[in-house]
């Protein structure tokens, strides 16, 4: 008879309540001191300064004197913040508006693009330059001067390719030598005329350098005699090269001013227009018998177009937020982007096979189905539109920085800009910090409900 012994074999006994207790201790023990440093710098950089900005904002300018709520009250009474809470409303409306929109589109169009990667990528690029980079770029790109503002060389160029300009903008006729200026900037014969007379204009302010290539010496124009019933003259520059002549009298080295305007005025009205020739001479033929005034119009001496002011106080704001959509253009473009590639490609086609044209799927498909994704862009650029401060302050001239400025910019230029009064200036960014924080409530949730 054989006996076979097993052996019994059992699971290790489960740790007590004391054990468990322990356990899960030491666990939060641990987890604590992973997350200590990083407890630490947020409370240094964020906490630490939140709870100090609250507490000076009650204090006066030079922090002794306790002031309550008047700093408060002060915001709203300062003309200057009123303007940026104003400025702050209208970049919070347009610029997440318009930066949403443009990338719902780009992302719709770049999807039909054969190098969308590449597009995406040249979209994308502003978002490596630092906003000082870019409000040097943009505040070049706005010069007034043509020759220097990107801008308003191309606006000049179109308007000039439209509309000619005046090839004289700087001259200007002798006192005492026969011809007054008028409220308009025009220029006229100071007495009567009758035809069959020959008139003499001359003018000054054009070096012979500026001249037109066209230009001829003016005396055997002023040599010329008017035949009846004609009024003849001759328009020239009023200068000798070198030196020597007679002023109000056609020398033998003065040039004629072609291509300007001369009008035969009678009675108040114009009876006759006609352009001066090579060596500036002009004749008006066929008048009747009577007194006439000969005048040259102020089209002739009109400054040339310089563009448009975009810095000035009525553009300097669109002007900022176009620098701002074409830095984030890109980063909206992108999560866009991710959000529509995403999204159940049967619905769109179920569409299209039932007869709906692009525009019908992106408005009643597309669009609803983005719509999580372009509520958080939009919220996010919301967030980050209220704290813009760099291109403000780069951008904007000093004369029009306070028809620019906003929340950010003005609490800088209250506390340190100036104003020196930090309890004021913590105000501000305690107002911004309000502002702030339910768009930021908002995002977070709505990140919370979509891991859910």
């Amino acid at each position: 008879m054989t006996t076979t012994l097993v052996k019994e074999t059992r699971a290790p006994a489960a740790p007590g309540p004391v054990g468990a207790r322990r356990t899960r201790r030491r666990g939060r023990v641990a987890a604590l001191l992973f997350v200590f440093p990083a407890l630490l710098l947020l409370g240094a950089l964020v906490v630490y300064p939140v709870l100090f900005s609250v507490g000076r904002s009650f204090f006066d300018a030079s922090g002794t004197r306790f002031v309550g709520g008047d700093n408060y009250t002060e915001m709203f009474r300062d003309p200057a913040t009123v303007k940026a809470v104003r400025n702050t409303a209208i970049w919070v409306v347009v610029a997440p508006a318009l930066l949403t929109g443009l990338g719902l589109i780009l992302a719709v169009l770049v999807e039909k693009v054969r190098w969308a990667t590449a597009f995406k990528l040249l979209l994308f690029l502003p978002m490596a330059v630092s906003f000082l980079a870019a409000g040097i770029i943009f505040r070049l790109a706005y010069d007034e001067d043509p020759d220097k503002g990107v801008l308003n060389a191309a606006v000049v160029s179109v308007h000039d390719a439209f509309q000619d300009s005046s090839t004289y903008p700087t001259t200007r006729a002798r006192d005492g030598q026969g011809l007054t200026k008028g409220r308009d900037g025009s220029y006229s014969t100071s007495g009567a005329l009758a035809p069959g007379r020959t008139v003499a204009l001359g003018l000054v302010g054009v070096r012979p350098g500026d001249l037109p290539g066209s230009a001829r010496p003016a005396s055997p124009a002023a040599a010329r005699a008017a035949a009846p019933g004609e009024l003849r003259g001759v328009v020239y520059l009023d200068f000798t090269p070198g030196g020597g002549g007679r002023q109000g009298a056609v020398d033998p080295k003065e040039s004629g001013l072609p291509e300007m305007t001369v009008q035969a005025v009678r009675d108040g009205r114009t009876v006759a227009t006609t352009t001066t020739a090579a060596d500036g001479s002009f004749r008006f033929a066929g008048l009747s018998d009577g007194a006439y005034t000969v005048r040259l119009p102020a089209a002739n001496f009109a400054p040339p177009y310089e563009g448009v002011s975009w810095l000035g106080p009525a553009l300097v704001t669109p002007a900022i937020i176009g620098a701002y959509l074409w830095i984030w253009t890109g980063f909206a473009m992108v999560l866009i982007g991710a959000g529509l590639a995403a999204l159940p490609r049967d619905a769109l086609e179920a569409a299209r096979m039932d007869g709906a044209n692009e525009w019908q799927i992106f408005r009643r498909i597309t669009v609803p189905l983005l719509a999580p994704v372009l509520t958080v862009v939009f919220v996010t650029l919301v967030i980050n539109v209220l704290k813009v401060f760099d291109l403000v302050y780069i951008i904007a001239p000093g004369p029009v920085q306070e028809d620019a400025t906003v929340l950010a910019t003005q609490m800088w230029l209250v506390s340190f800009g100036g104003g020196n009064n930090q309890g004021l200036g913590s105000a501000l960014g305690v107002l911004l910090l309000l502002l702030v924080i339910p768009a930021m409530v908002f995002n977070v949730r709505r990140f919370r409900r979509s891991q859910r």
